[in-house]
């Protein structure tokens, strides 16, 4: 059985460094292409050590962030660097309008990054990294420093350098976003729908045996009940600060809504369901606001209150069918939408609904799909499907429609994607 250690979160949220430059600033790269298309960039040969691996990973985080198209360079086409420069004639006939050169060092990794249009080189940069050896914080760097190139490319931070809780085989697991370095994280008796601190280093999840709800220090390995006793607990979620939980707990005759401060002060009830389910809260990036599932009018619908519990307002459309069921609600990162599940036809699906205007969007089709959860750029999904055969865990480019599976083998399901862990620039 594979266990976080002790500091080994701290290692992966190392933030990319460089040198004469400030590591928390975005660095903007501007490249010429048409804003309609992904620019193409082509990862160049690495040489020295890991390298298959570092220019794998790149090309393949580049690839799964959707904002960039990897151009294919074959040996055969010719040498890339002519008397020691860039050989921009044969880049740009692969279509490139940049490419990044990444080389190993003594202390990490050396990047290059060549605009083929200007033909220039617009950024340098250096980055510390982790021995090889350590092989989860090293892939977990280079993971960061693709977010960061790409951030650098297109304007848009990465999400590679993240994270997926998921339950499988009746405990809590964590992979990284490109399917690696599947770890078993708790060992509590029945663990449940697990959520991310906003910082990356905790985890709340609710168990059974006994009933409460945890927080889980991954850096430590501790863990401390926030709200424990009779009835069951469930869906916890943090506040966007970090301060609180939010939980579902109920005993004979429906759930309610809960907040528990981390300080140790008592829970507060936020939600009056008078025999009805209220579970599975989501907050608002600004805190303000409440997304749950309830059953106050007969069915399952998605609603939202005040932070304080007042206000509840219905937020999907009213659906009278007799199999009507809308649960699983997450709050999109830029607070402009929410995912839920919905029963369509029989099976559920992943939707979404503009906080706007009220427009709902069916992101699902193929197969049972729930469990929505939004990646920090909101734009990609990680949720439960059985497409495959058995339940995993996919991931859904929610702008171009492209599904990827994230888990295989042993089934897997409820999946919670983390902050970002690397460099916040």
């Amino acid at each position: 059985m594979r266990q976080f250690t002790p500091g080994c979160l701290a290692l992966l949220l190392c933030a990319a460094t460089a040198q004469s430059q400030d590591p928390n600033k975005a660095v903007r790269i501007g490249l010429t292409y048409d804003p309609r298309s992904k620019p193409g960039v082509v990862v160049l040969p690495v040489n020295g050590p890991g390298a298959d691996s570092i220019r794998a990973i790149l090309q393949r985080d580049f690839d799964f962030g959707g904002r960039i198209a990897i151009v294919q360079y074959d040996a055969a086409a010719g040498d890339t660097t002519a008397d020691g420069l860039p050989n921009w004639k044969l880049l740009s006939q692969l279509g490139a309008v940049a490419a990044v050169q990444a080389t190993p060092t003594a202390t990490g990794l050396h990047v290059a990054v060549y605009d083929v249009v200007r033909k220039q080189t617009p950024l340098v940069r250096d980055y510390n990294a982790p021995a090889m050896s350590e092989s989860r914080a090293w892939r977990a760097k280079v993971h960061d420093i693709a977010d960061d190139l790409e951030g650098s490319l297109t304007g848009t931070r990465g999400i590679s350098c993240t994270r997926v809780l998921f339950e499988r085989s009746r405990q809590i697991w964590v992979v990284d976003s490109d399917g690696e370095q599947v770890t078993q994280v708790s060992e509590l008796g029945n663990p449940l729908s697990a959520a991310w601190h906003p910082g990356g280093a905790m985890i709340a999840y609710g168990t059974y045996r006994p009933a409460q709800i945890v927080v889980h220090d991954l850096n430590t390995g501790t863990k401390h009940p926030v709200a424990i006793g009779s009835g069951s607990y469930t869906t916890p979620a943090f506040s966007p600060d970090g301060s609180s939980v939010l939980y579902a707990h109920g005993v004979d005759d429906g759930y309610d809504l809960y907040s528990a401060p981390l300080d140790g002060s008592a829970s507060r009830r936020l939600s009056v369901g008078r025999g009805s389910d209220n579970i599975s809260p989501s907050m608002s990036p600004d805190g303000r606001r409440i997304a749950f599932m309830s059953a106050r009018a007969g069915h399952p619908e998605i609603y939202t209150m005040d932070a304080d519990g007042t206000n509840p307002d219905l937020l999907t459309p009213q659906d009278f069918a007799p199999l009507a069921y809308r649960a699983k609600p997450n709050w999109s990162p830029d607070g402009r939408t929410v995912a839920f599940q919905s029963r369509v036809s029989g099976r559920f699906q992943v939707m979404s609904i503009a906080l706007r205007d009220r427009s709902v969007r069916q992101l699902t089709s193929d197969g049972t799909n729930e469990d929505p959860s939004w990646a920090p750029d909101g734009r990609h999904l990680v949720f439960t499907s059985n497409r495959g055969g058995s339940l995993q865990l996919w991931i859904l480019d929610t702008e171009t429609g492209r599904a990827r599976q994230l888990t295989r083998g042993t089934a897997s399901r409820r999946g919670m994607w983390s902050p970002r862990l690397g460099g916040k620039g």
